[in-house]
């Protein structure tokens, strides 16, 4: 039996530290966000930073308090996402396998597997950046991830959680497409507005 890894990195190690495994359509996603920062939202919030500065006392000007720091937000979040696209390294779950590398749970696996009361569970192993909990896409650096890692069909894994031991039984692995949601504009962006910028209430 193996012990599952227990120690969760801080949230900004896996840039600093760890391998960024991702899948193909998570480094889309990574990549279509930092396009829409870089050639949309970024423009657009730059000329509403503009707009209000021509309107006077910037001390007391709510709308270009407030612009300057979404770019700031922005800023940091396009050096991120920079960061995180440039040190990927992209794994394609579709890719052919042989010998073990077909059947032991490595990244990109969508493993099934059973706990101790006999509940089943499907999750795929995942970058970071792709975790979504509602999909059952697990990160390879999670307890679970770690746990069954290298892990085969009849394998008994250790998983030591937050909330105790757990002995898992893995049932399956196999390699399939994984379907990571893809970037979409997040409601109320500034480049999706029409006309002028919107005008918001001094203080």
């Amino acid at each position: 039996m193996r012990k599952g890894f227990t120690r969760n990195p801080k949230p900004d190690e896996p840039a600093k530290q760890l391998k960024n495994y991702i899948t193909p359509s998570g480094l889309q996603r990574l990549k279509d966000e930092h396009r829409f920062l870089l050639t949309r939202e970024r423009p657009a919030v730059t000329e509403v930073v503009a707009w209000a500065a021509s309107n006077g006392d910037r001390s007391e000007n709510a709308d270009y308090q407030y612009g300057k720091r979404r770019l700031r937000q922005i800023d940091g979040r396009i050096r991120f996402l920079t960061k995180r696209i440039e040190a990927a390294q992209e794994v394609d779950p579709e890719t052919p396998r042989a010998g073990e590398a077909a059947t032991r749970a490595f990244f990109g696996a969508t493993v099934r597997y059973a706990n101790g009361a006999g509940a089943e569970r499907v999750v795929s192993i995942v970058g970071t950046d792709e975790v979504d909990l509602n999909r059952n896409h697990i990160s390879w650096v999670s307890p679970l991830g770690r746990a069954l890692m290298k892990s085969a069909a009849g394998d008994r894994v250790v998983l030591q959680a937050p909330r105790g031991t757990e002995y898992l039984t893995v049932l399956e692995v196999c390699y399939e497409r994984i379907s990571v949601e893809p970037f979409r504009e997040p409601p109320g962006a500034e480049a999706s507005a029409k006309g002028l910028p919107r005008r918001r209430q001094s203080t």
